[in-house]
Formats: structure tokens, sequence, C-alpha cells
């Protein structure tokens, strides 16, 4: 397993529209499993209810894992959906 914590740092925090690009991502990064997890909760980054469930707003810490068969197909993943949660700005 690889793993990345981030801080959310669009202003709007990860509402519908960039969750729905996020599941997307996860998606097509398959087979690698992607999941996020906060201090309390943990989501299938594949599942945009289970993604918009945590709730994460600006400032949240958000830890990104992933699971595959092959490290650097994890390393891939986690870096994708880490820079891609770091890219938003609405």
């Amino acid at each position: 397993m690889t793993s990345r914590t981030i801080t959310v740092t669009a202003p709007n925090g990860l509402h519908a529209r960039p969750t729905g690009d996020l599941v997307k991502l996860a998606k097509e990064l398959a087979p690698t499993k992607i999941t996020l997890a906060t201090e309390v909760k943990l989501a299938n980054a594949a599942s945009m209810i289970s993604v918009i469930a945590l709730g994460l707003k600006n400032g949240a810490k958000v830890e990104i894992r992933a699971e595959g068969a092959d490290a650097a197909a994890e390393e891939a993943a986690v870096k994708a959906i880490g820079d891609f949660i770091l890219s938003i700005n609405d």
C-alpha cells in the first residue's frame, strides 16, 4: 500500500463537480484501488456518494491510499489523485 496525506486547499472544498471528476479519475486508474481517509471516515474514491459523505472542506486533511499489484501504479495513482485534489480552486 502507498499513501500520502494532503490538506484540501479548494476554497469550497470538494463539492459535487470536482468530486465527479475525482471519481472519474479514480475509475481510470483501476485496477488500483484508491481510498480516501479522514480521522473518522473511509471512502472508496471511485464512489461519488462515498467521497461526498466525507464532507471534505477547505483545510481538511485527507489520506490518499492506493492498493494494487504494482507498486509503481500505486505511487502513480496516489500522485495523480493528490495532485488533482490540490489543483481544485473553485
